[in-house]
């Protein structure tokens, strides 16, 4: 059985089709989001890429059992509205029903991030796992949260928003308009703004040399200069690591999941971040580090996890 997967982000749509016995993606199709622009124009342009990635796969539309869609905010699973998505610019859009008008196909629909987590449970890092909670650590703190198998959307769709919760009480101010969050912490921007800070405070450590020649600090920074044993940059490394553990010791607490899995760049720093992640998460969580605990380790699908995560969304609800 094939079915479309359709990662909706803010740069780029990216659609994938999916076999989903294997979570094997045959074909792909990608077109710029191109933001600022009116819904309908997007979901043309999901239409055009979703061609291409049949063209790809060399199949047909007749072959595709079901569509489904992966995208930033808070999305109505039963009514396939869009009700709000500050990074696209929408409000109230009623995106199922467009799709499913231009496709003649059943549309699932769900936020980006936990579709994300569900394409990790199917067919990476959390596989085989019954519930799971995925960490992408970028320009904010995005999570997704698998529990026997299902995804947690909430009340009011708008559940698993974990970079929101406070770690610092009166803390740096965050996006949302608090202090303290996680997000304005672990996020790749948060580590930026631990970075520079450094640099400003240590302007003789390599550190601020890396910055400068980079022409400013990114999420990389840190990690590098601590590799090449600058002082302040381990302890930028040291730092981050701490509020990273504070957030994941939390949500090890709230919902005791099998697996926790890291995305995002700041992930691909491998054992560097994770092995002293685990030290200090592990020693904090409640009850301490039993026979079984919550494996944290980091995603394997990248972008791939949307599109598999959105198709096995459809295939679920079919």
């Amino acid at each position: 059985m094939y079915y479309i997967g359709v990662d909706l982000g803010g740069t780029n749509i990216k659609v994938g089709i999916v076999d989903a016995e294997s979570c094997a993606i045959l074909g792909e199709g990608s077109l710029p989001t191109a933001l600022p622009r009116p819904a309908e124009e997007v979901c043309a342009d999901i239409v055009r890429a979703a061609g291409d990635a049949l063209h790809a796969a060399g199949l047909d539309l007749s072959q595709v059992r079901g569509i489904g869609v992966g995208c930033p905010g808070t999305i109505n699973p039963e009514t396939g509205v869009v009700e709000y998505s500050n990074n696209l610019g929408w409000r109230d859009y009623p995106m199922r029903r467009y799709l499913s008008e231009a496709l003649g196909l059943p549309v699932a629909m769900g936020n980006d991030a936990n579709v994300a987590a569900l394409g990790e449970v199917c067919a990476g890092s959390a596989r085989g796992a019954s519930s799971a909670v995925i960490v992408t650590l970028g320009t904010g703190v995005g999570c997704g949260v698998v529990l026997a198998g299902e995804i947690l959307t909430g009340y009011n769709y708008a559940a698993s928003e974990l970079g929101h919760m406070v770690i610092r009480y009166g803390g740096r101010l965050c996006t949302c308009g608090r202090h303290g969050c996680l997000e304005a912490y672990a996020s790749a921007t948060g580590l930026i703004n631990l970075t520079n800070e450094a640099a400003a405070a240590h302007p003789d450590s390599r550190l601020a040399a890396l910055a400068a020649a980079n022409g400013g600090a990114d999420g990389r920074t840190a990690f590098l200069a601590a590799k090449e044993g600058d002082a302040a940059g381990q302890a930028v490394v040291d730092e981050y690591i701490g509020y990273l553990a504070c957030g994941v010791t939390n949500i090890i607490n709230i919902f005791e999941p099998e697996v926790i899995s890291l995305g995002g760049g700041i992930a691909k720093e491998g054992e560097t971040l994770l092995a002293p992640l685990r030290e200090r998460a592990y020693a904090e969580i409640f009850g301490g580090r039993g026979e079984k605990y919550t494996r944290i380790t980091a995603c394997t699908l990248g972008y791939k996890a949307g599109i598999i995560g959105a198709a096995m969304l459809a295939h679920k609800d079919a």
